[in-house]
Formats: C-alpha cells, sequence, structure tokens
C-alpha cells in the first residue's frame, strides 16, 4: 500500500483480481441500500400526513422481507463462487512449505533436494535506504511467476498467520496442522506481507517479502541454492 491509498492494494493474482471485483460489487449494493433508506428517511421527516386508523401494512412488511433475501441472494452467489475458486487447487507446478517461528518465518522447496533456509526481518541500522522499514527481510521467497504454487503453512510454536495482501492469501498457521491455499503470480516484483495474527508482542514484526521472478531466472537460482547449500555442507 502507498500514502493516501484509500482501496485494496493493487492485485499481483487472479484471486485478488476477483476479491477487488466483489468487493466493489458488495459496496454499491450497500450504497443502493444506503441511498433508499436516506430518502426514505427524508422524505418522512418532510411530509405531514399521519393517519389514527392504520393498524398493518401487510404490502410493505411483505415487501421489506422478500427484498432483504434478494439482495443476499445477490451478495451469497459472487461470495461462494470466490469461496471455491480460492480453496481449489490446479495441478500445482511446485510447492512451498511455510514454518512460522517466534520471531521469524522457515521456508522449504518441497520439490528440491534440500532447499530451505529462514527469513529474519532486516534490522534498521542493516537496512539498505531504498528498503521499506519493517517489511524486508534477510532471504526473500524467490517464486516464478504464472505458475500455480501450493501453499502448506504450519508453525512450531504458537498460532500464526502468513499474509500477503496484494496476492488475496491470508492461511493461518497452526502447531500441529497443515494448512493449504494455492496461488498464481502474474507479474514480476517484489510482494509485501506481514503476520496479521496476534500471536505474541513480536507479531507485527514477521515479514513476508516474495519475489516473483521469470521461470528461467527462478531455476538459475535454485541451482544457485542448491550449490551454495553443497559448499556449506562440504565445509
Amino acid at each position: 500500500a502507498t500514502w493516501l491509498n484509500l482501496t485494496l492494494q493493487d492485485s499481483a493474482s487472479p484471486v485478488m483480481e476477483q476479491l477487488i471485483f466483489f468487493h466493489d460489487h458488495a459496496l454499491m449494493i450497500m450504497l443502493m441500500i444506503i441511498s433508499a433508506v436516506f430518502y426514505t428517511m427524508i422524505s418522512i421527516i418532510q411530509n405531514k400526513q399521519t393517519s389514527r386508523f392504520i393498524l398493518e401494512g401487510q404490502m410493505i412488511e411483505t415487501l421489506w422481507t422478500i427484498a432483504p433475501a434478494i439482495i443476499l441472494v445477490f451478495i451469497a452467489i459472487p461470495s461462494l463462487r470466490l469461496l471455491y475458486l480460492m480453496d481449489e487447487i490446479h495441478n500445482p507446478a511446485m510447492t512451498l512449505k511455510t514454518v512460522g517461528h517466534q520471531w521469524y518465518w522457515s521456508y522449504e522447496y518441497s520439490d528440491f533436494t534440500k532447499l530451505e533456509f529462514d527469513s529474519y526481518m532486516v534490522q534498521q541500522e542493516d537496512q539498505p535506504i531504498d528498503s521499506f522499514r519493517l517489511l524486508d527481510t534477510d532471504n526473500r521467497v524467490v517464486l516464478p511467476m504464472n505458475s500455480p504454487i501450493r501453499l502448506i503453512v504450519t508453525a512450531a510454536d504458537v498460532l500464526h498467520s502468513w499474509t500477503v495482501p496484494s496476492l488475496g492469501v491470508k492461511t493461518d498457521a497452526t502447531p500441529g496442522r497443515l494448512n493449504q491455499m494455492s496461488f498464481s503470480i502474474n507479474r514480476p516484483g517484489l510482494l509485501y506481507g506481514q503476520c496479521s495474527e496476534i500471536c505474541g508482542a513480536n507479531h507485527s514484526f514477521m515479514p513476508i517479502v516474495i519475489e516473483s521472478v521469470s521461470t528461467n531466472q527462478f531455476i538459475n537460482w535454485v541451482s544457485k541454492m542448491s550449490e551454495s547449500s553443497d559448499d556449506w555442507k562440504q565445509v
């Protein structure tokens, strides 16, 4: 998010695009309801029509019972569609396992041999001038764009939540349990997130940085990381 940004962040995945569309759809329905209620209140205040003999109004009572049900249907149908789209796993190209600790994240690339690392927040005194305060990490998560990715999330100690707003991903990290989600990144760049679970005093200091690259760049990065891991084992 940038300064004075009153809406959601720019989407970096198809799911987030659909979430933004649903958000706008629900807001338009709310705007129509508020306008109708406001107009009715003003008209009632301004007119002086009174009647001592009205005991019931079956027509208006029927309308204000049926109308909210119809409005809820218009909200529920796209909401359920989006819920199932977010839950579906479509032949993932790779799997990323995330483990939440106090106060850092661990990542494991399950499809590659022994490719895992910890990701800590960069301290303020070591932070580059062109990076974001409290949001950058020493080891970024590198992922290929335009590829379906399965995310498996768990925790080693207390509850955490792996959240990246621009991807539309928010998954609770629960000790002893594996939660699964999927996403696909449709543009290159850096995507930022944080732990959004109240897991302790420093939960807001568990940043997430995803570096979205092309498939060729991702393969080169995996090869480089594997070679450095083998050199470390030999030492």
